[in-house]
């Protein structure tokens, strides 16, 4: 099989090396010339995986024309801000019938579209029906260290997810599917948000029992907003609600909880971004939870806090009080 991967970041260089490891011949576009050189002649993503040898099936190129050439298989893996620019760019060149999986998390700012919707926008109408979406607790350096992995593939036609589904799936990277293409989305767009949230807590020392609310009280706003636009709210308590809200609270290598750790500590969201060379899509995704929530008429508080935090300079210990004693109420 031929893959492309548009995208070159962390996790598009990971499922790059997955599907390479499969014996895909996959090529990857990038926009740095450097990178591409790096990993053409290094077989190494020096800049975001480095110390990771990729496969010798798995080459890199400045051409959208040259990686998608002949694709039997494409994987949209630009931040999602980007998304619609790049496939605007690359609809001309992507073959027909064939499957289109978005792995980026996020929802575009100002239209507050998912992924799905964006490539939907920007694709041709035959190119439709074969878009799915990736989502799932699922680190890039874990999956290049070949540690058990579950995800999930949502799709509206059974038969792309099916083929998703098998092309993704090895002895360590285990791949269920659903048709809850919005529920996924919004769980793993909006699961970012709260794990700034989360960060912002640990900060501030405040514990466990803080970041045990923040995750609950967290999934039931994102399940509030994603049945308002039509989502399963069981698809919320699967692998791409619960299991990636989870992972990406807690775990250290969290770039969403990193930022809200250095928020609580009371740093200055410019400052914090630009010491990161990776996107964290939790702090532009806050913005799309902020106009989102006025949108669909739904309380999101926490993501609210958030948005204030990050984007108004609001500290967090005062965000934490507001939270805490908002009017009281029945739990569900």
């Amino acid at each position: 099989m031929r893959v492309a991967v548009i995208g070159g970041g962390s996790f598009g260089t990971a499922m790059a090396q997955l599907l390479a490891g499969k014996g895909y011949e996959v090529r990857m576009w990038l926009r740095e010339p450097e990178q591409v050189r790096a990993i053409n002649e290094k077989h190494e993503n020096t800049r975001y995986l480095p110390g990771f040898t990729l496969a010798p099936t798995l080459t890199a190129t400045t051409e959208l024309a040259e990686s998608l050439d002949r694709a039997e298989l494409v994987v949209h893996a630009t931040p999602s801000q980007t998304a619609r620019a790049v496939m605007g760019q690359a609809a001309r060149f992507i073959p027909p019938h064939v499957p289109i999986v978005s792995v980026a998390k996020g929802i575009e700012n100002g239209t507050l579209l998912t992924m799905t919707e964006v490539l939907e926008e920007a694709l041709p109408e035959p190119m439709h029906p074969y878009i799915a979406v990736l989502s799932g607790p699922s680190f890039a350096k874990e999956i290049m260290q070949r540690l058990p992995t579950a995800v999930t593939i949502a799709s509206n036609w059974d038969k792309v997810g099916a083929a998703a589904q098998k092309a993704f799936g090895t002895e360590f990277f285990r791949a269920y599917t659903l048709r809850d293409v919005v529920g996924v989305q919004l769980g793993g767009a909006l699961k970012n948000v709260i794990a700034i949230a989360a960060g912002c807590a640990d900060g501030l020392g405040l514990g466990h029992n803080t970041r045990a609310a923040l995750i609950t009280r967290g999934l039931a706003e994102i399940t509030r907003v994603a049945v308002k636009r039509g989502a399963n709210p069981l698809t919320l308590s699967g692998l791409a609600g619960m299991g990636d809200l989870v992972l990406t609270c807690t775990g250290e290598l969290s770039r969403n909880r990193t930022v809200g750790m250095a928020l609580g500590k009371g740093r200055k969201l410019d400052e914090i971004v630009a010491e990161m060379n990776q996107v964290a899509e939790g702090v532009k995704t806050a913005v799309s939870a902020h106009d989102l929530a006025r949108k669909a008429g739904v309380e999101l508080p926490i993501c609210e806090q958030v948005y204030c935090i990050a984007h108004e300079n609001k500290p967090a210990k005062q965000a934490v009080m507001d939270l805490m004693t908002r009017e009281l109420k029945a739990e569900f």
